[in-house]
């Protein structure tokens, strides 16, 4: 179930909630009770490195198993 993170305007608390897409827009208290909240915008960073893939080195494929003519 995706999280989302809100801001209390009241407190400035800010927290997060597991909901459904669906109710993604729906109102959130913050923890404190206050109704005056907003969702804030998350941006997702995905970092790794791609693995390093040989070079095919010949034979399978069109142009690299002699079928070409």
């Amino acid at each position: 179930m995706p999280r989302y993170e809100y801001r209390c305007r009241t407190c400035g608390d800010t927290f997060e909630l597991s909901r459904p897409m669906a109710e993604s827009a729906a109102p959130a208290a913050c923890p404190a009770g206050h109704d005056d909240t907003v969702k804030l915008l998350s941006a997702v960073a995905v970092g790794g490195t791609a693995a390093a893939h040989p070079k095919a080195s010949g034979g399978g494929g069109c142009c690299g198993g002699g079928c070409c003519g």
